[in-house]
């Protein structure tokens, strides 16, 4: 057969098979949203804030010095640092499958025909000169190198390669996100175990202030103005606010663990500034929803990168349904005798060769994983729409919050002075026979709860300013 004609064949061959692998199932495939509503575009910016490292957001000494040793200890970082590991040495792997895969080989054996076979019976009928009789069983002596590689024609190994860098981006930015809410929890757990000492100080000088009002009760009952049953009820107030005590202290305890956990290490007392919840309010972050909100969050970047990544692995396994060229060589030395293993060119081997494959028949298996690709593009550009609308939830949630604590703040501060002040009113009001008991009971009562509803309000507004922080997409820079 001519060259031509074999170059034809082969041309109409590869035709054929391209044509056939072309004919790929249509999927339904679908292109994530954008788009939001134009006040968030249009109001005022904010996202200068959000960039801020966590250290000049966060002034206070203590809580700096904890955030440090959990971004050293914490398991969950170090967990995703070995993801990151992982994906890095993922993309060396699918660069290497598109180089030549080259290797040394050496081999020896050993063969023995039988007499009465083709080989046996060529070589007994092959003209020898005497002293140079074939050996029998024949050694094989063999060193050569070969190569083999798949050529790339559709760009399949190289898209797989490109998907590895976008999970691998997607990992750092996950490890991002953990940082994010690492630093969110611990300055969120921080400002509470502050709210849980404020409490416990509170609770110490109402049982001062209900002891007074206790002795006082005892001496009208000595005077006959009240009866025992004022003295019981007093002390029994005395007593259930004493055992808030202990409630608070297991409380506190629970708050620093959870802390010591976060660190990574095992329950220590936590070194925090007393002062700290009345002054040690984070930065104030402008108000309005920031325009640069998707290229801040790190989770909406993990997934948009976990999107590129699937969107190239259709594309790999489109690929399958095409032909592939494999090509190998190999070059080297054989002989039953080592005396002639490095003869040349008697004893030099080469072979070059190619094979075109492409699949026909029962592409099941194929089709399956091409559908399954396409699928999970499409799960991976909802979850990427959904992570953007959470993003914006989430700042519009906390910005209106911390407006709306603000206020509530404030009358609640003006509730407590009144309800303090009344105690005072009460126990005046008792001494003159103007009050029964019950009235200074249920005072020392409401002011008592007045002060802890205010140490909420207080720890709901630090929250609000960590979780506004991290909303923006602090904290990981």
């Amino acid at each position: 057969m001519s060259k031509n004609k074999l170059y034809l064949y082969t041309g109409i061959i590869f035709i054929s098979l391209t044509y056939v692998a072309c004919k790929i199932p249509a999927v339904t495939s679908k292109t994530e949203n954008k788009t939001v509503p134009g006040y968030f575009t249009a109001s005022q910016d904010s996202a200068a804030k959000s960039v801020v490292k966590w250290k000049e957001y966060f002034t206070d000494k203590y809580l700096d010095a904890l955030i440090d040793t959990a971004l050293k200890n914490n398991q969950e970082l170090s967990i995703a640092l070995q993801e990151i590991e992982i994906a890095r040495n993922e993309i060396k792997a699918r660069k290497g499958e598109y180089l030549p895969f080259v290797g040394v080989k050496v081999g020896a054996g050993v063969d023995k025909a039988g007499r009465y076979t083709n080989i046996g019976a060529m070589e007994a009928n092959t003209d020898i000169k005497e002293g140079k009789e074939m050996p029998d069983p024949m050694p094989d002596l063999q060193i050569a190198a070969y190569a083999t590689w798949e050529a790339d024609i559709w760009h399949k190994l190289h898209n797989a390669k490109k998907a590895a860098v976008n999970r691998y981006l997607a990992t750092i930015e996950g490890r991002n996100f953990v940082i994010t809410n690492l630093i969110a929890e611990i300055a969120n757990s921080y400002y509470e175990l502050l709210a849980l000492d404020n409490q416990l100080e509170i609770v110490n000088k109402n049982i001062d202030i209900q002891n007074n009002a206790l002795q006082i009760v005892k001496a009208q009952k000595e005077a006959t103005r009240v009866t025992e049953l004022a003295v019981r009820k007093f002390e029994a107030e005395v007593l259930n606010t004493r055992s808030l005590q202990f409630g608070i202290r297991q409380q506190i305890t629970e708050t620093e663990n959870r802390i010591n956990f976060l660190l990574g290490r095992y329950p220590q007392h936590i070194d925090r500034d007393d002062k700290a919840f009345e002054n040690g309010m984070p930065g104030v972050i402008q108000a309005g929803i920031p325009s640069q909100l998707l290229t801040n969050r790190p989770d909406i970047r993990q997934a948009e990168q976990e999107l590129a990544a699937l969107k190239l692995d259709v594309k790999v396994a489109k690929a399958k349904f095409y032909p592939q060229l494999a090509i190998s060589a190999s070059v080297g030395y054989q002989a039953f005798n080592p005396a002639y293993l490095f003869t040349t060119p008697a004893s030099l081997i080469y072979s070059l060769a190619g094979e075109l494959l492409s699949p026909l028949i029962n592409r099941n298996a194929i089709k399956a994983s091409y559908f399954n690709a396409n699928a999970k593009q499409v799960q991976a550009v909802y979850n990427y729409e959904r992570t953007i609308l959470n993003a914006y939830v989430e700042v519009v949630n906390q910005m209106n919050k911390m407006d709306n604590l603000a206020k509530s703040y404030d009358l609640k501060s003006k509730q407590v002075l009144a309800l303090t002040q009344s105690i005072d009113i009460s126990n005046d009001l008792f001494k003159s026979a103007r009050a029964d008991y019950m009235e200074v009971l249920m005072t020392q009562r409401d002011a008592l709860e007045s002060k802890f509803e205010l140490i909420e309000t207080k720890k709901q507004q630090l929250n609000a300013m960590v979780n506004i922080y991290q909303a923006l997409g602090g904290g990981w820079n």
